[in-house]
């Protein structure tokens, strides 16, 4: 650069008038020599950006592989490309200001801070475009559902950007960095109560992805935020999650630790999901069955061999132990332990109830609302409409098929009811 000063005096103001440069003179040939450097600053700008750039993206659509296809999608490419002018810049510009550098340097180190302040600025920005591409890639794998590492990256840029202005402070005050850095102690407890919210939301979410207690794409329920759906992002401070109701619910990430919260995520992957309800009968239609509801009892297939065994078994009891002609003192088969034996065999044989699971059909204790009768069995089918359609067919069967039995299903009393009460 030094040469080229040399050769543009000479070229301007003659052979023996360039030792003797009056301060205009030098101001002139330091303006053509810097908007040469600017105006190679552009250059290598445009060949970054239009020559080399566009090659990497026709190389990397040619490419069989779909994780290049994140470098077409990120900044990185339009970050380095400002890089290059400004590294130019740096190191030209203080070269091609001669004469004010020896007089007043004041234009010169503007020009270079600035350019150092973009280079800081442009650096930060193209390191957090690689953590992008790199949780983007991240997430492609079925691992990144049980362990997010959003909420580390984060951490990372906030680093990064703590780190950035504590460069670019530096480089203003003229300072060396290791100063400021080690002025930071001093500050640690303002940093604390600043970045609280980050630091639980750190230390939780450590705690989430060691435990593997939450994931993306988990259905997790939390009513004291009013979150039921679906988990959509983890994040350093905050949770997402989408409500079935299509609303969105943010939920701070140490809530999670610090409070009590149901993932369904066990249901989901087992494959089943669990029916856990009631019928409730009307005790006073609890009752024996007589002969003629007997004949119709064994015309049920599913109670034949129910019947035939019961019958054998209460037969041999009231022959050894009783006087049948006592109902009182003998052993008789009832209407209600006839249905829950029918309910049993029923889901046994259901398609959509699962064989592998617990499978049970048991008498609660009486309340005023009747006589509960719970089914506690498992369908091999957990998709939420799915779901709801077996369970609502199994209990519609058992509901219209209770007259069968002589038995009626409990409803507290309506309009209706209390006008066939006579009077």
């Amino acid at each position: 650069m030094h040469t080229w000063h040399d050769k543009l005096s000479r070229w301007l103001f003659g052979e023996n008038n360039f030792t003797k440069l009056d301060w205009h003179q030098g101001l002139i040939i330091d303006g053509v020599l810097f908007l040469c450097v600017l105006i190679t600053a552009f250059l290598s700008f445009l060949l970054v950006r239009k020559i080399l750039v566009r090659i990497v993206y026709k190389v990397v659509k040619k490419t069989a592989n779909t994780w290049d296809d994140e470098l077409l999608k990120s900044r990185l490419s339009k970050w380095l490309s400002m890089l290059v002018p400004a590294v130019v810049i740096f190191n030209a510009a203080p070269h091609a200001i001669v004469t004010l550098h020896d007089g007043n340097a004041l234009f010169s180190n503007g020009v270079q801070i600035a350019a150092k302040v973009f280079i800081i600025i442009l650096s930060f920005l193209a390191f957090n475009s690689v953590l992008n591409i790199i949780e983007r890639l991240y997430q492609r794998f079925d691992i990144s559902r049980e362990l997010p590492i959003k909420g580390f990256f984060q951490v990372i840029k906030i680093l990064l950007l703590i780190a950035a202005i504590i460069f670019i402070i530096s480089t203003l005050i003229g300072k060396s960095p290791v100063l400021i850095f080690s002025g930071l102690g001093a500050m640690t407890a303002v940093m604390m109560l600043i970045f609280k919210d980050s630091i639980l939301g750190l230390v939780a979410g450590i705690q989430l992805s060691a435990n593997r207690m939450i994931a993306r794409g988990d259905w997790i329920e939390m009513l004291k935020f009013g979150a039921d759906g679906e988990v959509m992002e983890v994040a350093l401070t905050t949770v997402k999650v989408k409500n079935w109701d299509k609303t969105i619910t943010t939920i701070p990430t140490y809530a999670l630790i610090s409070d009590s919260f149901k993932n369904w995520r066990g249901m989901s992957n087992s494959g089943v999901r669990r029916i856990k309800r009631s019928v409730n009968i009307d005790m006073s239609t609890v009752g024996f069955l007589n002969d003629d509801q007997m004949k119709n009892m064994k015309q049920i297939s599913l109670l034949s061999q129910y019947l035939a065994e019961k019958e054998a078994e209460i037969k041999k009891w009231n022959q050894q132990n009783t006087d049948t002609l006592n109902t009182v003192n003998a052993r008789s088969l009832t209407n209600l332990g006839t249905f829950r034996a029918y309910m049993r065999e029923y889901l046994q044989n259901h398609p959509k109830i699962s064989s592998e699971e617990t499978l049970l059909v048991r008498q609660l204790q009486p309340t005023e609302h009747g006589l509960p009768i719970e089914l506690y069995v498992f369908t091999n089918d957990n998709a939420w409409a799915k779901y709801e359609d077996i369970q609502s067919d199994i209990f519609d069967h058992f509901l219209s098929i209770l007259p069968e039995f002589g038995l009626r299903a409990f409803q507290s009393p309506s309009d209706h009811s209390f006008l066939k009460i006579s009077p």
